[in-house]
This record gives structure tokens, sequence and C-alpha cells, in this order.
């Protein structure tokens, strides 16, 4: 389940995945299908994001391979396993930062920018 990679004079290709165990390799992925159906974890959010750019296959292995990597975690440290949840990825977007940037950024165009909050 981990990606290969193919570079020649600088650049680089994917290649697909490498060779491994297609035993585990299939029960992985049927494993990252039913965690994608799944509401409000981490894996499902995960899967909705790749599958929306690249496609549900895609999305399943590399859902696969992220429990793979966090099985494998789990295992060699001892830890329990704790789910990040579904909003993880939309917790690292702080309104805060993006106003600083998107002000800077239009400040950089020759405009001047006075943000005020919308009382809701």
């Amino acid at each position: 389940l981990a990606p290969a990679s193919y570079e020649s004079a600088g650049k680089r290709r994917s290649a697909g995945t490498r060779h491994g165990s297609t035993s585990l390799r299939r029960a992985m992925i049927e494993a990252a299908r039913a965690a994608a159906r799944s509401k409000g974890t981490y894996s499902s959010a995960q899967y909705a994001r790749i599958a929306r750019r690249r496609g549900p296959n895609k999305a399943a292995v590399a859902v696969a391979n992220s429990m793979l990597n966090v099985a494998w975690h789990l295992l060699t440290n001892g830890e329990l396993y704790q789910d990040l949840g579904a909003d993880y990825f939309e917790s690292h977007n702080d309104p805060t930062v993006q106003v600083k940037r998107l002000t800077k950024r239009i400040e950089a165009l020759g405009f001047d920018v006075t943000v005020t909050e919308r009382v809701a």
C-alpha cells in the first residue's frame, strides 16, 4: 500500500503502489471502504477529501495506507487509538490566520483593507 516513486532527470512521476501482500492489501482496502461509510470519523473525512479530487479507488488506497500506518504505530508504541475526528481538517483552517494572510495579499495589490467582524 505504500506509494512507489519513479524519478528520472529530477522529475518525479507516480508509479502506483509497491508490491506486497495482496491479501493484506485487499483486506485493508475493504476496511478502508467500511471506515469511509462511518460517520464523524477521521477516516471518513479523509476519504471524502481525497475522493473529491482523485476518485473513490485512490481514496480507498490512501485511507488503507493511513490505517496501516496507524496500526503499525499502535503496535510498536503500545498506545490506544484515539480518533482525530471528522473536523480535524477544518480545525487547521483558523479564520484569524486566514484573515491576516488575505489582508496582506490585498494590501500587496495596492488596496486599503479594513476588517470588521460580523455579529452573528
